[in-house]
């Protein structure tokens, strides 16, 4: 195994700095809370882009992935192909939609429609879950750091952390948005250049490879029955991994703040449309290229004398790189540790900011509705640093599991901190009839659903009347469980009159929400 050069220490060096110098330059222009949470609204259509691949794809993508691949089969290519069919929605609704009814936080919609509950519901929500997600991208970075340069993975948790809390802390979202361009093309080169090794450092050529790992299962998607029985199955169905991919990248593009915050950032619909076309499409092959290299890293082990050590083969994060520790020449180390670090930064730095806004006009305008901008601004960069280090903390919280499955995990755990998220905004959009009564009824509701699903399947609690059924459809059920109690409610007992005016499917031709119209030339909804 090769320890880092100097090259090595050098080209890290290059990219922090380059880093460093986006974060500083833009922090000179944040100075108010719609430079720091929106850019004011002024990136291009390619640079939106980048920043939604890069807070989509973490660190997971570069070492959980060819892990879990490596380990079984390619059961994430219906989960990862069911964000391709969110592009429509995104391009058609969410982003005029938004765009008009929201300043800066997505969550403000959900009180325009059903009051402050639903809006605390929400924003609580994503924040726990964003939390929990940062934690476990921090994580699996400082895993595969471990295994590449030898370096104390507790070390490089703190440290990644820092520094990423750091440009984000000075340099606001310009800061992510900026530096995911860096960081993207370092994401996408890493996967072309390691790619590119496996073959080469096989001897075999690419058609051995890739038909020895297609004939020993590993493009395999698991089992395709779609019947009402395979819900029950201990190992869900390739159908099941698809609608619960399929509810995530529809609750993620158009219900979380990390994404809809990339809309609002782009100086107009057009180019906001342009850069969430650009950054699903970027994507979801970018995901595809790391799950060929993990059929790719099976069968290099297979036809090659080179054995695994046990406690690699025991831990399928390392086997990546553990791969890049004992065949990439000095320099080249360096390089693909500079696109690993990237493809975390990246992702904790958007969400950081994220949490961030949320923090700071969901909860702390709320406490103090006259605060001034200025106040608000300080608040909004101490809510990144509390954010950075809670981030931290569950970053090394994770590091005493030491998961074998941490990609299935991270993904249940996605799906059930959702808390029916989705339904909720669903509620708000597509029926004229939803009241907050019948909101609220649909969020306890929920509550306490994805609070006894998981304790009477995942953890196991036996209390006369468990969740039998394949725990990966807590999420999917949680959403559809808050729109029918949500509707039925509403139905049923009524409540105060819905102020509906630009806040429903049926009425976004009023005040302004004309799709073909322009984000400035009205004002949003509610404001």
């Amino acid at each position: 195994m090769h320890s880092l050069s100097f090259v090595d220490y050098l080209v890290i060096a290059v990219y922090l700095a380059g880093v460093a110098v986006i974060g500083l330059r833009a922090a000179r222009r944040q100075d108010s809370t719609s430079e720091y949470f929106v850019a004011n609204s002024s990136i291009p259509g390619f640079a939106v882009g980048f920043t939604l691949m890069t807070t989509t794809i973490s660190s997971a993508t570069f070492v959980a992935i060819p892990g879990s691949v490596f380990a079984r089969n390619w059961w994430q290519l219906f989960y990862m192909s069911a964000a391709l069919l969110v592009i429509p929605l995104v391009t058609s609704f969410a982003v005029p939609f938004y765009r008009r009814v929201v300043r800066m936080s997505v969550y403000e919609y959900l009180e325009h429609r059903f009051g402050y509950a639903a809006r605390l519901y929400g924003s609580v929500g994503f924040a726990i879950n964003r939390l929990t997600d940062v934690g476990y991208s921090l994580y699996t970075t400082a895993i595969a750091v471990e295994v590449i340069a030898g370096w104390n993975i507790h070390s490089v948790v703190v440290g990644v952390g820092i520094f990423t809390l750091l440009y984000t802390l000075i340099g606001g979202i310009e800061a992510s948005i900026w530096t995911s361009i860096l960081q993207g093309v370092l994401m996408i080169g890493g996967a072309v250049v390691i790619m590119i090794s496996v073959i080469t450092e096989s001897g075999l050529g690419a058609g051995p490879i890739f038909s020895y790992a297609y004939d020993g299962g590993k493009f395999a998607i698991g089992n395709t029955d779609l019947s009402f029985k395979s819900v029950y199955y201990e190992e869900p169905t390739a159908w099941i991994y698809f609608f619960a991919g399929l509810t995530t990248f529809v609750r993620l593009y158009l219900t979380e703040q990390s994404m809809v915050q990339r809309y609002l950032v782009a100086r107009s619909d057009d180019d906001a449309k342009r850069g969430a076309k650009l950054g699903i499409l970027a994507t979801v092959p970018t995901w595809f290229a790391f799950g060929v290299i993990g059929c790719a890293l099976w069968s290099f082990y297979q036809l090659t004398p080179e054995e695994l050590p046990a406690n690699v083969t025991g831990q399928p994060d390392t086997i990546l790189p553990y791969f890049i520790a004992t065949h990439f020449p000095a320099g080249l180390i360096g390089l693909i540790m500079a696109a690993l670090l990237s493809s975390s930064m990246s992702s904790v730095s958007a969400d950081l900011n994220s949490i961030a806004t949320v923090a700071t006009k969901d909860h702390f305008v709320r406490l103090r509705p006259m605060a001034s901008d200025a106040v608000q601004l300080i608040f909004g960069r101490f809510a990144v640093m509390v954010g950075g280090i809670l981030c931290t903390a569950v970053a090394l919280a994770l590091t005493l599991t030491r998961s074998t499955a941490s990609y299935e995990i991270a993904a249940l755990l996605v799906s059930i901190l959702a808390g029916g998220l989705l339904g909720l905004f669903a509620l708000g959009v597509l029926s004229k009839r939803a009241t907050r009564r019948g909101a609220n009824a649909g969020i306890v509701a929920t509550l306490v659903f994805v609070g006894w699903a998981p304790l009477t399947s995942t953890l196991g609690v036996d209390l006369g009347f468990n969740f039998e059924m394949t725990p990966m459809l807590i999420g999917l059920f949680s959403n559809v469980l808050i729109f029918v109690v949500g509707y039925s409610v509403s139905v049923l007992w009524g409540g105060p009159p819905p102020q509906l005016k630009g806040l429903t499917i049926w009425s976004m031709r009023l005040v302004g929400l004309d799709p073909k119209k322009k984000s400035g030339e009205t004002a949003a909804a509610g404001q």
